[in-house]
């Protein structure tokens, strides 16, 4: 057997993670096209590199399809239940930093606050009927997030493309995302609720605590982590 280790399949994230192994002494290349996803591994014996999209990582993480992975913080939290049960965070990479927060438009001058919107929505209900809609692709860390702030009258809109415009086209009242400068929230009349983000992310590498290893796989793990000082 091998370790497989998952790393972001394209852009920035690809580019950092390379940068970051490869300032340690572990060489990470993409091999064959743009199309191929497919690469390898210098610097070390019996670890392979997978391509996955940063989605995906989570999920091969947790099946123990794959050993080590580089991925979100928020993508972990999000998309694994008991996440801290299927994989074990090794090392906060230093770049990819984003805060998932609540947004609500800037014209509501009186909504600083989780207990302001708490007060807003349930005014929002007793006059339109319906629960307040807060669009968001983060629905397990939103819920809890709320829940534990007392918002009760809300309810979550799934938003897989550009979140930040739910509230001018009408789908929601409310947005939560992920953002790093703000200035695509601004840009759509916006404002930050005043409390702490839901949750900070940046790129971070995770060890599954599924994936099956025999005494070699063992051996080179531990390799790995040395180098990396991990």
């Amino acid at each position: 057997m091998t370790i497989k280790l998952g790393v972001p399949s394209k852009g920035r994230l690809m580019e950092k993670t390379f940068d970051w192994f490869g300032a340690r002494g572990i060489t990470l290349s993409r091999t064959g096209n743009d199309r191929e996803y497919s690469g390898a591994v210098g610097g070390i014996a019996g670890v392979d590199l997978v391509l996955l999209s940063a989605g995906e990582i989570p999920r091969e993480l947790a099946a123990g399809r794959i050993h080590l992975g580089v991925t979100g913080t928020d993508l972990i939290r999000e998309k694994l239940v008991q996440w801290d049960q299927k994989v074990e965070p090794l090392a906060e990479l230093g770049f990819g930093q984003a805060d998932l927060i609540v947004a609500v438009p800037a014209s509501w001058v009186d909504v600083n606050t989780l207990d302001d919107l708490d007060a807003a929505a349930a005014a929002f209900r007793a006059r339109h009927g319906f629960r307040m809609r807060i669009a968001t692709k983060y629905h397990r860390l939103m819920r809890d997030y709320l829940r534990i702030g007392g918002v009760a009258d809300y309810q979550l809109v799934d938003s897989q493309g550009a979140t930040e415009g739910t509230v001018k086209n009408l789908t929601a009242e409310a947005v939560a995302d992920i953002t790093s400068t703000g200035e695509t929230l601004r840009a759509n009349h916006l404002k930050v609720l005043e409390e702490d983000p839901v949750l900070r992310s940046q790129a971070t590498l995770f060890r599954s605590r599924t994936a099956p290893m025999d005494a070699a796989d063992r051996d080179t793990l531990r390799d790995l982590t040395e180098i990396l000082r991990v």
